[in-house]
């Protein structure tokens, strides 16, 4: 499941390098910029796309799956509650805090929103990835096409923690970008600690986007927790 604004298409690097290991399936998210159902729930957003997924994977006819969520999307699969899922892998999860907006983020948000140019785009997505690296140029005209055409959700809040509780029941591993700026790691990991009692895996050189050149990052972190549920 992709994040706040992407969809399968821009996921598309994430298929390849799973793929070459899982059978593996992408939920272009209802609501979201992309070729799904354009319905956007107007409250208890987690919860009705939790429900979406149950149903995406009822349809599937699938079992012993193994959710893979960015962002968003890890939110989306913490929401889930489908006894089709064995396992779940986290990579920048919404769902655990809320996010951290600072006032460089939120200006250059403000302003890619209000003029969505090439560079506005760069400028802003310069801040979700580590620092002295260049945002894939794919991704930053997806995002100028996007706010040009589109209305971006906002961030998602924090799961209740009886749902997070439940979800502790089944394994999981949660990695984030040690760059991340929406959810530093040393917020993050004690509340995934606290809610889940899994560590956090810290990746190198990464911020909250996870880029093609470090999704060897993401397949490692499925792997593992898809080797722990067969």
């Amino acid at each position: 499941m992709p994040g706040t604004g992407f969809n399968a298409a821009v996921a598309l690097p994430w298929l390849r390098a799973l793929s070459a290991r899982w059978a593996t399936t992408v939920v272009d998210l209802p609501g979201q910029p992309g070729l799904s159902d354009p319905r956007r729930p107007r409250r208890d957003r987690l919860s009705w796309y939790g429900r979406v997924l149950d149903e995406v994977l009822a349809a599937l006819d699938a079992d012993g799956v193994v959710l893979v969520g960015n962002s968003l999307g890890a939110a989306v699969a913490l929401a889930a509650g489908s006894p089709r899922i064995a396992a779940r892998a986290l990579v920048s999860p919404a769902g655990f805090i809320r996010l951290s907006v600072n006032p460089e983020l939120a200006v250059a948000s403000a302003a890619w929103l209000l003029r969505p140019t090439a560079e506005s785009t760069r400028r802003m997505l310069r801040l979700f990835v580590a620092p002295g690296t260049e945002p894939p140029q794919i991704v930053a005209e997806w995002m100028a096409l996007m706010a040009t055409c589109c209305r971006t959700t906002l961030a998602p809040p924090p799961l209740p923690a009886e749902v997070l509780a439940r979800r502790a029941e089944r394994p999981c591993v949660v990695g984030v970008g040690e760059h991340d700026r929406f959810l530093p790691p040393r917020r993050l990991a004690p509340a995934v600690r606290r809610t889940m009692d899994v560590d956090v895996r810290v990746f190198s050189g990464v911020g909250h986007l996870t880029t093609p050149d470090h999704l060897d990052e993401v397949v490692s972190l499925v792997a593992e927790v898809a080797e722990s549920s067969t």
